[in-house]
């Protein structure tokens, strides 16, 4: 009901807008459940006969898709706000917020104070209700917050953008239930809500059918997914055989998982399904094992290192990657002694480092005993060193290899070369022709540099 109502606005606000040459420009911070959403909200813009510019100057509506895990996207936000203030003054135009920063009250009452001049506001669960909420602030001039607390429906049937013809995201789960201590996402994106697995299974055989060959499974928590049991489908393994069947998709991934809940099945799935990438994201957050149970996280250093073992014997091949935060509060040197522990003792692929962020609301920033920011640097710094020697004798490995990589485009830093990715994930850059783009070719590996490999066809 929900989004057949809003197929009437879009008709109203495209009818209202029919040429006019409208123009939108949009801002996407945060994770890749944040650029997904954004290509609903693109969609529907387009569906308005909205037409997406580069010039934010250019633009009629200007909408801002917010993120609020580290503290860098507010200071980011209000920068933009104060440049399309002026552009707002000039050509009248719309400006709209929305995100998980919407569903903090704080931040809320902060841009009604400092930037009354934001029209729409509007969070996580009203994000498919963009279409009535831009349809009052034309008729009405008004201006409009749409927010609400409860978790929002799985709302289905929404227009998507995509940003590109190779590679697609598919969300099949929304929310969270784990209530790590220094983590907001439960407290904006609501409690786990999974999608019904046929919606997920037509959306990836109509990518299929639109020539789309690599799909990345979304979720806050993929394998606590939950299907209803149609299809066969209940939980997060079947999904994975499921997905796997569907001709024309070549490759699949997933983020991100929970260490807690990487059951067997999961396990077993993957080791099986020639399709899924044997790179396997997996956030370990912190070493120690005192600063996982003050960060809520459900398991300890040895189980961690278990379950990599376990995973490394079952699923030949495998690689992995994880997340990790520096200066969690009450993180002495010691501690962090036992993260580059972990790190030494996996051998990461790829790590994504992040120094600890405050954020108001979550358990951590009341917590005693906050790192002081020089010490978080000397010890990220440390973490750093560590993983770029790693990446650096990692990468030599791939050396004289042949590697199937699926051709993404041209290079962006070179248009006579083309680039791609490898199964786990490693950018290699060669020389070939554009009709290549789109095909999973075989690449010998002729050279390493630290963030991508060259090769030959």
């Amino acid at each position: 009901m929900n989004i057949e109502k809003q197929r009437e606005f879009i008709e109203k606000v495209k009818n209202m807008n029919v040429g006019k040459n409208l123009k939108y420009s949009i801002f996407t911070m945060g994770c890749q459940l944040n650029e997904n959403d954004s290509e609903k909200l693109c969609g529907m813009l387009e569906n308005m006969k909205y037409t997406k510019t580069d010039q934010i100057s250019e633009s009629d509506f200007i909408i801002f898709n917010t993120c609020c895990v580290r503290e860098n996207a507010e200071d980011k936000l209000f920068g933009k706000l104060g440049e399309v203030k002026k552009i707002k003054e000039q050509k009248g135009t719309i400006i709209a917020i929305c995100g998980c920063m919407m569903q903090e009250k704080h931040i809320v009452e902060k841009i009604k104070k400092s930037y009354p001049f934001v029209d729409i506001l509007f969070g996580t669960h009203t994000l498919h209700k963009l279409p009535e909420d831009l349809y009052t602030v034309i008729c009405e001039k008004t201006k409009l917050q749409d927010i609400i607390d409860i978790d929002g429906e799985v709302i289905e049937g929404l227009p998507i953008k995509r940003n590109d013809k190779i590679k697609a995201s598919v969300t099949i789960m929304n929310g969270c239930n784990n209530f790590c201590s220094y983590c907001i996402v439960p407290y904006v994106r609501g409690r786990e809500r999974s999608r019904n697995p046929e919606d997920i299974i037509n959306e990836i055989e109509e990518l299929a059918k639109q020539g789309y060959k690599e799909v990345t499974l979304l979720g806050q928590n993929v394998n606590s997914y939950k299907g209803n049991g149609n299809l066969g489908i209940t939980k997060f393994s079947e999904l994975l055989r499921a997905v796997n069947k569907i001709q024309g998709i070549e490759r699949i991934r997933f983020v991100s998982p929970h260490p807690k809940d990487f059951s067997d099945d999961v396990i077993e799935a993957i080791r099986d399904c020639e399709k899924v990438c044997k790179i396997i994201h997996l956030p370990l957050q912190s070493g120690n094992t005192q600063i996982l149970k003050k960060m809520n996280r459900k398991y300890t250093k040895e189980q961690y290192l278990e379950l990599v073992d376990k995973m490394k014997a079952k699923i030949p091949g495998l690689s992995l990657s994880t997340d990790i935060i520096v200066g969690f509060p009450e993180e002495t040197d010691e501690n962090f002694e036992d993260t580059l522990d972990v790190v030494d003792k996996v051998h990461f692929e790829q790590v994504y480092m992040f120094i600890y962020s405050r954020r108001v609301g979550t358990p951590a920033d009341t917590m005693q005993n906050q790192v002081p920011e020089p010490i978080k640097h000397v010890r990220f710094d440390k973490l750093k060193a560590l993983v770029e020697k790693q990446i650096d004798e990692n990468n030599k490995k791939y050396v004289g290899t042949t590697q199937k990589v699926l051709v993404e485009g041209k290079s962006k830093t070179n248009d006579k070369m083309l680039t791609g990715r490898t199964d786990s994930n490693k950018v290699v850059n060669f020389e070939g022709s554009e009709e290549l783009i789109g095909n999973v070719v075989n690449l010998k590996i002729v050279s390493e540099h630290m963030w991508y490999l060259k090769g030959e066809l």
